[in-house]
């Protein structure tokens, strides 16, 4: 029993850590998932929305900081309470995101290891076995440490845990686990071979046959059936077929599609605000700047966003710019970088450097 308590008891404290880091890694990757559930469509918590970043920097450092509590044994009663708490809510998340098919990706992992939502939902099922039979046999969790130590070793992992928070929320990400990291290519993640698996698709096709519904299904072909169409065919996806990386990457004005001739460029310098509206005071009061001097440098400019035409028309006013904004989806550019606004530099294609506003000033020295 008691090597049984100390396998799990490693288990759940290291699987803690490392979902939290990878979050904690990208915060406000988490943030943007945290909203998709509280949209309308989901969970219908508007309220919550404005919270979402704020909640989410709690939850990655709650999450590496009872990982390593589990792990020296400190506080045991406490942190099994919590880990419980915690599970619990991510299982009904994922549960709800599985059964209602609501969200793709509940993001436990980050852009780090990509999990369906039944996928997730297992995972967190075996967390709640492992959590509550901890809980049952918590008297064989013995400390690693004395206490003394357990309480430095505490405070060490809390001030280290907001100390990264606070430096990848005002630069980037340390790791990039996205198909839009720097040394990337644009155009070949977004190829898709010739011998890539497609998409199957059931079709349920409704006939009236001996003057009864019966819905007959096939992988596309019209039926043959002795029987009446009633007009009505439900599409159902069997198996996804290839994605490639980067699939929703467009630079689109008035409904010309200038992609492929911005990745052929020689050096070109995005100015990415996915929503100019929330985009930061500071970064937008520096596009002047930072445009004068990426003209001087013999790069192609051009501003990326999602906002309308007016917007972007406002900003250049305020701001004393003559940016040509051109539109992007706006969950294309929040994956792209995770700033607002933000800079990316590419040379025929590549990307050579993502900068967070707070940056700007480096990037031409």
């Amino acid at each position: 029993m008691n090597l049984i308590v100390h396998v799990s008891r490693g288990f759940v404290g290291l699987l803690f850590i490392i979902s939290g880091l990878i979050k904690l890694n990208d915060p406000l990757g988490f943030s943007f998932k945290l909203e998709e559930y509280f949209s309308e469509a989901v969970l219908n918590l508007p309220f919550l929305v404005p919270l979402a970043l704020s909640l989410s920097v709690v939850i990655v450092i709650t999450e590496v900081v009872l990982g390593v509590l589990l792990l020296i044994g400190y506080q045991t009663k406490w942190v099994l309470y919590s880990l419980l708490g915690m599970i619990v809510f991510f299982t009904f998340l994922t549960f709800y995101s599985a059964y209602f098919n609501k969200v793709t990706d509940c993001g436990c992992f980050g852009d780090a290891i990509k999990l369906t939502p039944w996928e997730s939902f297992i995972k967190d099922i075996i967390l709640l076995v492992l959590i509550v039979f901890l809980y049952l046999k918590q008297e064989f969790i013995q400390p690693l440490l004395d206490l003394k130590y357990q309480q430095i070793v505490s405070g060490i992992t809390l001030f280290l845990c907001v100390l990264m928070a606070y430096h990848v929320l005002n630069h980037l990400p340390m790791v990039d686990f996205r198909p839009y990291k720097i040394g990337a290519d644009v155009y070949e993640n977004m190829i898709v071979p010739e011998d890539a698996p497609k998409a199957i698709y059931s079709y349920n096709w409704e006939f009236e046959v001996d003057g009864k519904n019966t819905i007959i299904s096939t992988t596309g072909s019209y039926p043959e059936v002795d029987g009446t169409f009633t007009g009505n065919v439900e599409t159902e996806l069997v198996q996804k077929g290839y994605e490639p990386p980067i699939h929703d990457f467009s630079i689109e004005k008035n409904g010309v599609d200038i992609t492929p001739e911005v990745l052929e460029e020689e050096k070109v310098i995005l100015i990415i605000s996915y929503d100019l509206y929330l985009a930061k005071e500071k970064g937008l009061s520096q596009i002047k700047t930072l445009t004068e001097n990426a003209a001087v440098n013999g790069f192609r400019i051009i501003g990326m966003s999602a906002s309308s035409e007016e917007e972007t028309e406002s900003v250049n006013l305020k701001y004393d710019t003559s940016l040509d904004w051109y539109f992007t989806d706006q969950t294309t550019l929040k994956t792209i970088v995770r700033s607002n606004p933000a800079v990316v530099l590419l040379e025929n294609g590549v990307i050579t450097n993502k900068v967070h506003f707070n940056d700007f000033n480096h990037l031409f020295k």
